[in-house]
């Protein structure tokens, strides 16, 4: 970074934001197979969230690649730079007073912590929408795995190239068993629960 480049503090901080929002921001990071669910869960709870009142964006792997990550392929590298400039974007969104919910493969462990280490303890709350392999492809809703299985895409997850399991996310959402509103109340009773979103507390407060 030029020496020259010197970060300017705003007068409006997270913190008055929060006030202003009446609840706080942080990360929803979902990760998972492709076909898992986790755009469709996302958009879900930003519904719900959006119905509370909360300031809510969500970044979704095919969406951001029509843009901010145009210029990158799939190979491990540009996956690697896909998930870096997420972290950053997630990073500013939070600061911005929104929560941000991101969802994308992010298939290696080291990405994501990379992306968990960009804010503070508490910011990033990795959700891991968790499915077998058979029933993603079951599902296959872009028709990506049959490709995949034919030869028709190299190093597509699950398949030809790897994905790492979460070794300790905060919420676990098993779609093979759990529909849509269920999952939905399940991270809504999590972010209660740490006091990030209060249910009938719009435009309060976050400190009552």
């Amino acid at each position: 970074m030029d020496n020259n480049v010197v970060w300017h503090r705003p007068t409006v901080t997270r913190d008055r934001r929060a006030q202003n929002n009446g609840h706080k921001s942080v990360i929803l990071w979902f990760t998972g197979l492709s076909g898992a669910g986790k755009s469709t869960i996302a958009h879900a709870l930003e519904e719900s969230l959006y119905q509370l009142g909360a300031k809510t964006y969500v970044l979704d792997g095919d969406n951001v690649r029509h843009g901010l990550c145009g210029d990158l392929g799939f190979s491990d590298k540009d996956r690697n730079e896909n998930i870096r400039r997420i972290g950053e974007v997630s990073k500013l969104f939070i600061d911005a007073g929104v929560i941000a919910l991101c969802a994308f493969i992010s298939p290696f462990r080291a990405d994501r912590q990379r992306a968990r280490e960009l804010v503070d303890e508490g910011d990033f709350i990795e959700i891991h929408v968790k499915c077998p392999l058979e029933v993603c492809e079951t599902r296959d809703p872009k028709g990506l795995y049959q490709k995949a299985r034919a030869g028709l895409i190299k190093g597509y997850t699950g398949i030809s190239s790897p994905y790492e399991e979460p070794e300790n996310p905060e919420i676990v959402l098993d779609t093979s068993v759990q529909n849509i509103n269920e999952c939905v109340e399940q991270i809504i009773d999590y972010l209660t629960k740490k006091e990030i979103v209060v249910p009938g507390n719009r435009n309060k407060s976050v400190n009552g």
